[in-house]
């Protein structure tokens, strides 16, 4: 077989491989239900631009605090913007930090870990007993230290979730590639003089991708919830820019006569956090991933 025939039947046994388990989590109902909300949200993110009634800064003095109407669909807050606007383009921000910030947090805090695990000895102890310092720290004083220092807005949100969800990335991959580090191929490989960093790429990252694909569609999910509590306290997104947390930080004092500021926004957050919950679930289930056990130390 040559090697282009090679390539071309790993890339189908590959293709093959991802079709059937997007199967599996579609058989689910829960697996179904969930990808179906989060599908929702991304496509709303991507055209509610060219969907939503008005400009999300728009503020009408004599359409303050109004209920909803046809007018107004959702309502409208105590600057007079619109509701339905504000809600659908909320979630744009957030998914975009959220996205890019997990990419980074996954590369690193996954290299890192899966390093940790091959080199071992005081490197390992050194790298990790830094690792329980910074984890020990509480999230939300942990991100006030890097929000102080680099400031709000997305282009600091970016760096600061992905520096601070990837710690426990790094313990995650850490223990589950030490379940291979001992196995023969590892040590054939070793023996055979192959680079570290061949030894990770190829014969290490494929054998825990699994767990690692899980856990990055689980620090998605977390990073969503904890971008919109950052805008709640003022530490995430700066306004004007339409954010769910920013939104119920500004309409709670309303909430006994404008219920539907907070509400709207809120169901919004919670069904793309339940959503992505769901098809996580699912998608552990069929590739066979505990996504409750504890990464060892």
């Amino acid at each position: 077989m040559t090697a282009l025939e090679t390539a071309e039947t790993g890339e189908t046994t590959g293709g093959s491989q991802v079709r059937g388990r997007l199967r599996r989590v579609l058989s689910s109902p829960s697996g179904l239900i969930g990808i179906a909300i989060v599908v929702a949200h991304v496509l709303t993110a991507l055209f509610g631009p060219a969907i939503v009634p008005y400009d999300f800064a728009l503020q009408d003095a004599d359409a303050i605090l109004q209920p909803p109407s046809w007018a107004h669909w959702l309502g409208t807050d105590m600057l007079g913007r619109d509701v339905f606007t504000r809600t659908v383009l909320g979630g744009r921000e957030i998914m975009l930090i959220c996205t890019i910030a997990t990419v980074i947090a996954m590369l690193w805090g996954s290299l890192l870990g899966i390093l940790l695990a091959l080199v071992g000895g005081w490197v390992d102890n050194f790298v990790m007993r830094c690792v329980d310092a910074m984890m020990s720290m509480p999230w939300i004083l942990f991100v006030m230290i890097f929000v102080a220092a680099l400031g709000t807005g997305t282009a600091a949100l970016v760096p600061i979730l992905g520096v601070s969800y990837g710690l426990s990335v790094v313990y995650l991959a850490r223990s589950a590639t030490l379940e291979f580090v001992a196995k023969d191929f590892v040590l054939a490989a070793q023996a055979r003089g192959e680079r570290r960093r061949t030894i990770i790429l190829k014969e290490l990252l494929p054998n825990v991708r699994d767990s690692l694909a899980v856990q990055a569609a689980m620090q998605w999910s977390w990073m969503v919830l904890g971008v919109s509590s950052l805008s709640y306290l003022g530490l995430g997104v700066a306004p004007p820019t339409p954010d769910w947390g920013l939104m119920v930080a500004d309409s709670r004092s309303m909430m006994a006569v404008a219920p539907w500021a907070v509400i709207f926004p809120m169901a919004a957050l919670s069904s793309l956090i339940i959503g992505a919950n769901l098809a996580v679930d699912a998608a552990a289930k069929s590739l066979g991933v505990d996504r409750n056990a504890r990464p060892g130390k």
